[in-house]
């Protein structure tokens, strides 16, 4: 049975990476090449020179982001239907299609939502070289830590369901995973408080604008417009994946774990 849940997964996963390619091909790509443009400029502004890439925008447009979101909907896919098989059973009288719909907005809040509020998805230009390490470092420590409260707040409103009843077991177990992440939000820096920002005498990532001697502004700062579109279509591409994840695997896991059981047909008598 895990294994068949695991196939149909993989095979939502694959789904819901095609419909997140398409929306951020058409939506975030023209958001990526603007932020490109104004990356260029600015290095012309600083006299410094081109990096030439390996692959052209073409390529990365197209093949580069189509292959990793496919390859990323299929990994998350077959970890949902591992969560989702733990799951089954474990999290009272869910029926097969609704419980893909919760382990999907629980996956969906944990995996990214939570860990993007704290350090937001950033187009091209934005970010400092000099922190690329400790920022995916911090992002990834904040991530397995939230989905790890999630787990202890699914497990904490089981225990507390005897007691409580579901309703309010659920908003306890909620309201403990929201406070636990505060209290990590607090504790883990921000990003305009590391080291190498306070260098250069800035509390932001985002690119302030160039000035001359006199204060002029030779080269503006990154477009608060183009950064908030950004980042409004990266949760837009995650929301939709999983979502297409929940709706497609709660399909294939209906028609696995609830098919109808053909009535056995009744033994013939024999009359002698």
């Amino acid at each position: 049975m895990e294994k068949r849940l695991i196939l149909r997964g993989v095979l939502a996963g694959a789904v819901g990476g095609v419909l997140a390619f398409v929306f951020a091909r058409i939506l975030a790509e023209p958001l990526i090449q603007q932020a490109i443009d104004y990356e260029e400029g600015r290095s012309h502004a600083l006299g410094e020179g081109h990096e030439h890439e390996m692959f052209s925008r073409t390529i990365q447009e197209n093949v580069g982001i189509g292959a990793a979101l496919i390859l990323f909907g299929v990994a998350m896919g077959a970890l949902f239907a591992v969560a989702y098989a733990i799951c089954l059973g474990r999290v009272g009288r869910v029926r097969a299609r609704p419980l893909a719909l919760l382990v999907a907005a629980a996956a969906f809040t944990g995996v990214y939502l939570v860990p993007f509020l704290k350090y937001p998805t950033n187009p091209p230009a934005v970010g400092n070289d000099a922190t690329i390490g400790l920022r995916s470092s911090l992002y990834l420590v904040l991530t397995g830590a939230s989905v790890v409260l999630m787990i202890l707040a699914t497990w904490l409103g089981r225990r507390l369901h005897p007691r409580f009843g579901t309703w309010n077991a659920a908003l306890l177990a909620v309201g403990a995973y929201v406070v636990a992440i505060g209290i990590l939000f607090a504790l883990l820096p921000d990003l305009g408080d590391l080291d190498a920002n306070k260098e250069l005498h800035q509390s932001t990532e985002t690119p302030l604008p160039l000035l001359d001697g006199d204060g002029k502004i030779i080269f503006p700062g990154f477009p608060a417009d183009l950064l908030y579109q950004f980042r409004l279509y990266a949760v837009g591409a995650q929301l939709l994946m999983w979502a297409a994840i929940g709706l497609v695997f709660g399909t294939f896991a209906e028609r696995l774990l609830e098919r109808p059981r053909v009535a056995e047909r009744p033994a013939a008598v024999t009359l002698a």
